[in-house]
């Protein structure tokens, strides 16, 4: 019996490129799905780049309103600081007006006879009167009305001394006092700033 020769050689060829047929597919199956991925890889990018572009354009719009709404706030805040440094100036000159009667009033009123005053100079609350007396009693008089009122406070003499005016020979005087801001005249009976010693 002779033995029977079958020859593979086509079978394993044809095995090997139907192996290389589906290699190949497969390779460009997976090169197919790696495009598609970065492709939408790429496209979801871009599109979130858009997105983000599109936030932060509304983001710039929206701080650009709120500059210009907090420039306006500062400027209305610069106005009313401006208002109201007007309204305090006014309400001084007012309270000015009024108290500079009222001291003058009193001064007045405090004087006794055989003084009077030469030269008045405010610094804040303080006064320096300057005036002429007939006798040093007399300032002292002056000094101790003033004491009483509640207008004025501290009346501290600075200087007494011997002065000519015309033919008369007169004491000139020097004092402080300061101010009480809520004093009212007349508070004293008149008779203590009319006294003479």
């Amino acid at each position: 019996m002779t033995p029977i020769r079958i020859n593979l050689l086509p079978h394993r060829q044809m095995r090997r490129a139907r192996i290389q047929r589906m290699f190949t597919l497969l390779a460009g199956l997976s090169a197919a799905v790696g495009v598609a991925i970065v492709a939408a890889g790429q496209y979801w990018i871009i599109d979130a780049q858009e997105r983000q572009e599109r936030r932060n354009a509304f983001l710039r719009e929206e701080i650009a309103k709120l500059d210009k709404q907090i420039s306006e706030i500062a400027q209305l805040k610069q106005k009313t600081s401006d208002l109201l440094a007007r309204k305090d100036v006014v309400e001084s000159l007012q309270v000015n007006r009024a108290e500079s009667v009222r001291l003058f009033d009193e001064l007045a009123r405090r004087v006794p006879e055989g003084l009077y005053i030469r030269n008045l100079k405010q610094a804040g609350d303080n006064f320096t009167i300057v005036g002429y007396a007939q006798s040093s009693a007399r300032v002292s008089t002056f000094m101790r009305a003033l004491a009483a009122s509640r207008l004025f406070q501290e009346p501290t003499l600075v200087e007494v001394k011997a002065a000519q005016v015309g033919n008369q020979r007169l004491n000139e005087f020097t004092l402080n006092v300061q101010i009480e801001r809520g004093g009212k005249p007349g508070d004293v009976a008149p008779d203590q700033a009319g006294g003479d010693a």
